[in-house]
């Protein structure tokens, strides 16, 4: 075996240390997980019940319709929490289990470290979306006849390298400001959920803020999936959300290691790395 291919090879082998510690770390706190999880469906059915809402008052109109189009928002929403929410506490979970120095200096490259992450983050956010999807579908009924799941989900996975992207560089916050650096994060988070349409058509939105809606991942996400699901639109005539979504994320995840790069430069040579605030 070359040398190179060693290297490869102790890098992947990195790469699942860091997805395989993760989760060990869910089944440690699994009743806050589960808490967490009760209360997302809780939330959830908060917003999806806004359609009904509007059917008792007389509304005109197509329930059915409008009840779908406020679960997949939702849903996706949640998804995209648990990438932010996983990639943000890169540092404070380190900082938690007082490792934090020793992940840092380990002959691990950073980009493996984030990308251990990211996968883990994926799977368990899948996961957890599509369990809590079908949990709120059964109180509902749901306009999917026409679905095109395969296309909704090649949507997702692609969307998912921009919200990686994205997730990384807010993952710099904590590192460089230990007191604020997680609600900055969450403040991101914000940002992308009023401009991306979640809950309402961007159209509604003034002029500034649909230019951001433009560069929101979010946007195209929740656009493709919601046609997918509402209209049996395949993967061919979602290719209009589906290519902004590959140059956001071919711009965001190199962007992204650069962000952290520097900012890991940053708190080691201000001494942040120990530091809780």
């Amino acid at each position: 075996m070359t040398r190179a291919a060693i290297a490869v090879r102790h890098q992947l082998i990195g790469l699942l240390g860091v997805v395989e510690r993760n989760a060990y770390l869910v089944k440690r706190y699994a009743i806050w997980e589960v808490t967490w999880f009760v209360w997302t469906v809780a939330n959830t059915l908060t917003i999806v019940f806004i359609a009904k809402g509007v059917q008792a008052a007389g509304g005109t109109l197509d329930v059915k319709r409008e009840t779908t189009v406020l679960l997949i928002g939702a849903v996706i929403w949640s998804y995209l929490g648990i990438l932010f929410e996983i990639l943000t506490q890169t540092v404070g979970w380190e900082r938690w289990e007082g490792t934090i120095e020793y992940t840092f200096m380990a002959p691990l490259s950073r980009v493996v470290h984030l990308l251990g992450m990211g996968a883990f983050a994926l799977v368990y956010g899948l996961i957890r979306t599509a369990l809590l999807f079908g949990v709120i579908a059964s109180f509902f009924t749901l306009q999917l006849g026409r679905a095109d799941f395969w296309a909704a989900f090649v949507v997702l996975a692609i969307a998912s390298i921009s919200f990686l992207g994205v997730g990384v560089m807010t993952a710099v916050f904590p590192l460089i400001s230990p007191e604020k650096g997680t609600q900055l994060g969450f403040i991101a988070q914000g940002m992308l959920l009023v401009v991306s349409g979640v809950y309402y058509s961007v159209s509604i939105l003034p002029g500034w803020m649909q230019a951001l809606a433009k560069i929101s991942p979010a946007t195209y996400a929740l656009r493709g999936i919601r046609h997918a699901l509402l209209d049996g639109a395949g993967v061919g005539a979602l290719w209009g959300d589906i290519w902004p979504l590959l140059v956001i994320g071919v711009v965001s995840i190199p962007l992204g290691f650069a962000v952290f790069h520097r900012g890991e430069i940053y708190a080691k040579k201000h001494g942040m790395l120990k530091r809780s605030g």
